[in-house]
């Protein structure tokens, strides 16, 4: 029913809540909603259309000319299956191209194509902005520590996800 109808306003409110203590204690939770905010940034100041992983595996190819499509998933923390999704999507693009790897029929080296690397420069610039902006709020005494503390912990969070029981 609507207010012209009962003479009640039944329309409802949205508050916002706090998250609940316990959320806000657990590590998962601020893992979370600091990977929300940072994908909701990075498509707004860095790419619409590519995505943080493209970019990782850009970034890879050009470190790693001609190396496996395997070997690349594991340097950019990306599993097998989703590596073949995301590369294909960037050979559709002409961002990189796939080949047999010389030993391996059945194995794909990348390469980057022209196209590729100006995208990656120029996601690159826009990228380092971001990181800056990010950490703005970090005294910078302590920001060359955080990048190695993140990757220290996803280190340690990939072992635990790894063991068989806790």
């Amino acid at each position: 029913m609507t207010r012209a109808a009962t003479g009640k306003d039944t329309t409802r409110r949205r508050v916002r809540l706090d998250p609940p203590a316990d959320l806000v204690a657990a590590p998962g939770y601020g893992a979370r909603r600091l990977y929300q905010a940072y994908l909701a940034a990075w498509t707004r100041h860095v790419d619409s259309v590519l995505t943080g992983p493209q970019f990782a595996v850009l970034s890879a190819v050009r470190a790693y000319p001609d190396a496996d499509q395997t070997s690349l998933a594991s340097a950019v923390a990306l599993d097998t299956s989703t590596m073949a999704d995301v590369c294909r999507r960037m050979e559709r693009r002409g961002l990189i191209a796939r080949h047999e790897a010389p030993h391996d029929a059945r194995a794909k080296v990348l390469t980057l194509t022209a196209e590729g690397a100006e995208a990656l420069a120029e996601t690159n610039r826009r990228a380092r902005a971001l990181d800056e902006a990010l950490l703005a709020g970090c005294p910078a005494e302590h920001r060359p520590h955080l990048a190695s503390l993140f990757n220290d912990l996803g280190a340690e969070w990939e072992r635990v996800a790894e063991r068989p029981e806790l």
